[in-house]
């Protein structure tokens, strides 16, 4: 069964410098109103950027007339390719810096165009950046060296078909360029959805899903999309390839595996056979507050060993809770939700009100399980803040405020520990860095039976035009206190060139070795997203 192109209307313009779409970005007034919030930011924020005061070199190469109409040099939108959504690339943005430029962007409709792409870029010593929603936060889309001739911007939204449905086997088959709502409008009519609603599910593609293998929309079970990968087309320097459609396969180690998290460096995938579901009738929602952290800490494990397997079971500190408006009264606050396709939910979430009740979590007033009902206040508090909290970031930003963000994952017995060693040694860099007092907050995102995937907020006031500098010293004492706790440098963010110190040190070296010789012999001429994952 085909399925037809659609999606919403791309008439709403994209921010080039900062998150999301620019007319959801906060006004004067409401940066003004962030910046109150964290002692030592400016008194006005920072003008908003114009492609038009930055510096933009004509390209440095010219495309052969058979790949013309494939590619622009159109300032406006090479600068929107020059970056991801990191603290790092908005701020640098805001200060007319915003790195280097691609002096192409193309846009291939098919899996041919893409590969006579590479082809000329592989002569002409152009590197070749993957593109998706550009919403990275780790460096993963922007090109950091000298030893290329040229950087183009391989931009795959216009790949963006549904292209085949499997209703026997309740698949589809993708194409990567597909933004989150794009893809889902797409299968909504035949009553089914991939369920991967990753923040960035509005500014993101299935490619940029599959290349970082993102965290998604559940919080326990199946936390990836790893899980819902049948199989993968890849095209690369060297060739073009797929891997079998199979529910599992015992042959040998994954193909797909090599390229699920290659962020780009060994080929682009173009499409995948995804694993679908059918969309949820009954839903089933509840807030439940805790006066100790570390028992709901013990709740939220306790919660992870059962068999409910509730599809949101986020946990936030007091700090989270209050920047969420979840809580304002120093509760840590645990969010739950629960979902079926195939009948009511309410008794999982009353077994798991009582479960947390054991641990001291109090409150627990559920939504209705009907379709469609209303999750109590704290629950729609924390879902609303969540889809808003890139855009506050950005205003604080113009304010001269350094945020960062950043996830990790580890095993039950580290987490405590962990926790603490991030609010208490990573704020006191921060609060050196800057020269003024942070904030740091906590919530866990992802939770498994033997561990959990604790996000953490870091604010600071910075100091006028250091704000890189700042930024680059909050991350490295971050990545130190990672490492030493055997976390997991990233959860689903991916490794992109800021997370790159961390990834080395993680890898075991006998793998490093095998990545090195996958990427000389899929990549021999070394263009594909040059800096990210290896050399």
């Amino acid at each position: 069964m085909s399925a037809s192109p659609s999606g919403p209307g791309s008439s709403r313009a994209r921010s080039w410098w900062g998150w999301g779409y620019a007319d959801a970005q906060p006004d004067d007034a409401e940066c003004a109103a962030l910046g109150a919030l964290l002692p030592g930011t400016a008194a006005r924020p920072l003008p908003l950027p114009r492609v038009a005061d930055l510096a933009i070199a004509r390209p440095g190469v010219t495309p052969p007339p058979s790949l013309e109409h494939l590619v622009t040099a159109d300032p406006h939108v090479r600068a929107g390719h020059a970056m991801g959504k990191a603290y790092r690339d908005v701020i640098r943005a805001l200060r007319g810096r915003p790195g280097r430029i691609p002096d192409l962007v193309a846009r291939p409709a098919d899996d041919q165009e893409v590969a006579d792409l590479l082809d000329w870029a592989g002569g002409h010593g152009v590197a070749v950046i993957p593109f998706g929603g550009g919403s990275s936060v780790v460096g993963g889309v922007e090109y950091r060296g000298d030893t290329h001739r040229a950087v183009l911007s391989l931009d795959l939204t216009s790949m963006n078909r549904v292209l085949e449905i499997d209703a026997t086997s309740r698949s589809a088959r993708i194409q990567a360029g597909a933004l989150g709502p794009v893809l889902e409008e797409q299968l909504r009519p035949h009553g089914l959805t991939l369920r991967h609603f990753p923040q960035s599910f509005e500014f993101s593609t299935l490619g940029g899903w599959l290349a970082t293998r993102a965290g998604g929309h559940y919080a326990t079970l199946h936390t990836r999309i790893d899980d819902f990968v049948q199989s993968l087309r890849v095209v690369t320097p060297a060739g073009a390839g797929s891997s079998w459609r199979l529910p599992a396969s015992g042959a040998g180690p994954s193909p797909d595996r090599l390229f699920l998290g290659s962020e780009g460096a060994l080929g682009v995938i173009t499409e995948a056979w995804m694993r679908l579901q059918e969309r949820p009738r009954y839903k089933a929602s509840a807030s439940v507050a805790f006066a100790d952290f570390q028992q709901a800490l013990e709740a939220v494990r306790a919660l992870a060993r059962s068999d409910l397997h509730p599809a949101n079971c986020r946990l936030l500190d007091p700090g989270e809770a209050l920047l969420s408006g979840a809580s304002s009264d120093g509760s840590s606050v645990l969010v739950l939700g629960f979902e079926s396709a195939t009948g009511p939910v309410d008794d999982h979430l009353v077994s798991a009100l009582d479960m947390t009740g054991a641990y001291g979590g109090r409150g627990g007033t559920s939504s209705k399980a009907d379709r469609g009902a209303q999750a109590d206040a704290a629950v729609s508090a924390w879902r609303s803040a969540f889809l808003r909290m890139p855009y506050l970031r950005d205003g604080l930003a113009r304010m001269g405020a350094v945020v960062e963000t950043f996830e990790t994952a580890a095993t039950w017995d580290r987490i405590p520990a962990l926790i603490e060693a991030v609010r208490t040694e990573v704020g006191a860099a921060a609060s050196k860095a800057t020269g003024n007092p942070a904030r740091v907050s906590c919530r866990l995102t992802h939770v498994y039976p033997d561990g959990a995937a604790p996000y953490f907020t870091v604010a600071v006031a910075g100091r006028p035009g250091e704000e890189v500098g700042s930024w680059d010293d909050i991350k490295a004492a971050a990545g130190e206190v990672l490492h030493r706790h055997r976390a997991t440098i990233t959860h689903h963010h991916a490794v992109g060139r800021d997370h790159r110190p961390g990834y080395d040190l993680q890898r075991p070296e006998p793998f490093a070795l095998a990545l090195r010789a996958a990427k000389d012999a899929l990549d021999p001429h070394h263009i594909l997203n040059p800096g990210v994952l290896i050399d």
